[in-house]
């Protein structure tokens, strides 16, 4: 195992960490968060033309061809600055399940436009009194002639209000609860009969209840095998649970950073507050807990560039990294005191971030189940 990155992978973190830098200042998060969008057009565009959006792309379809730590490597600078926009549910959930699953056609219609960041996609799977994972859908997909019915409600769907397409898990077959029957479908987003509902969440992302009524999908527009989604969609969850820790990474990285800062600034006694003993072993804490999350990151993501199995690995870095975030957040506002809840203070910006991604695609005791599966137990 090999985790030093290339020439190439650190010219990229350099340049992808100079770029947000400069594009993406906090102020521009507070911005989005009273924007229906949640996203400036402007940026994602400069993005696409940066390559980012084909990073995983195979050249034949437009992209640039690089790998699961190339991607690792962008979504950790974008977590270092909160970047708002559809590039996780586009790239990392939309433009990876056409990768692995869509037909040849598919590939070719789809990828090219993903990677000029023509297209926003949207993964729909959770639903009302559903557990983690896709075994508990319930919402149906019924066959009439060349056709699917899809009826049912998703919830948290991601950048759904602006997807081109909506990437929906349904049942068409099997009972709730079964790993058989599901089916994912690539739902046109201005398809009639689908309604979005933006939630108001705790970071700020947008979020979306989306209500299937009759909303008719052609056959051709299945990804992958009818009945036969479970594998892939686990596998595809598997790489967006590590997609997530590195965003993570970046986010606890720069909590970090700030509280560090501050303890060597913030006097009390006549002294900085990073001179007594409590914080200094708060930082300490901290620091180890943000290493140990890249590590732990980058070894399951060096696996899925590697094509190795990591289903272990990545359930092991969501609930370390899950953790790791809520601790470092934590001490992170203890230190700066009461003023780190104030609304003027980006502090809490990090904080409701590593919230919610701690308990994206599972929180932590629903990775250490899947972990203690794997050991036999």
């Amino acid at each position: 195992m090999d985790l030093d990155l290339t020439k190439e992978q650190k010219i990229l973190m350099q340049s992808a960490k100079e770029f947000l830098k400069k594009e993406c200042p906090v102020s521009l998060l507070r911005e989005m968060k009273d924007d229906e969008r949640g996203y400036p057009p402007a940026l994602w565009k400069k993005m696409a033309d940066l390559g980012w959006m084909g990073v995983m792309i195979p050249e034949a379809y437009g992209g640039i061809g690089g790998d699961f730590v190339d991607l690792s490597i962008l979504l950790e600078a974008m977590g270092e600055v909160n970047c708002p926009g559809p590039f996780f549910s586009t790239i990392v959930l939309g433009a990876l399940a056409v990768l692995t699953a869509g037909s040849e056609a598919q590939k070719k219609e789809l990828l090219p436009k993903i990677a000029d960041g023509e297209l926003i996609l949207a993964l729909a799977i959770a639903e009302t009194g559903a557990w983690y994972g896709s075994s508990g859908v319930a919402m149906t997909a019924s066959a009439e002639k060349d056709e699917y019915v899809l009826n049912g409600t998703k919830l948290f769907v991601e950048n759904a209000h602006i997807a081109d397409y909506i990437l929906c898990v349904a049942r068409t077959g099997g009972i709730a609860g079964s790993e058989q029957g599901l089916t994912l479908f690539l739902v046109d987003g201005n398809t009639p009969g689908i309604t979005c509902t933006l939630l108001e969440t705790l970071a700020y992302d947008k979020q979306c209840e989306v209500v299937f009524d009759n909303v008719r999908v052609p056959g051709k527009h299945i990804i992958g095998e009818p009945d036969k989604a479970f594998g892939m969609l686990e596998n595809l969850q598997e790489q967006a649970v590590v997609a997530k820790c590195t965003e993570l990474v970046g986010c606890i990285q720069t909590a970090f950073d700030m509280t560090v800062a501050y303890a060597k600034e913030r006097k009390q006694f006549n002294r900085p507050i990073g001179s007594f003993q409590a914080v200094q072993h708060h930082c300490a804490n901290m620091v180890m807990d943000v290493d140990g999350a890249r590590f732990i990151t980058y070894k399951a993501a060096w696996e899925i560039a590697e094509g190795l199995p990591v289903s272990m690995d990545a359930a092991m870095a969501k609930a370390w990294t899950g953790n790791a975030a809520h601790r470092v957040t934590l001490l992170a506002h203890q230190i700066h005191g009461a003023i780190a809840f104030c609304e003027e203070l980006d502090l809490h910006i990090y904080y409701r971030r590593a919230k919610a991604g701690e308990v994206f695609f599972g929180d932590c005791d629903y990775h250490l189940e899947k972990v203690a599966r794997q050991l036999g137990l």
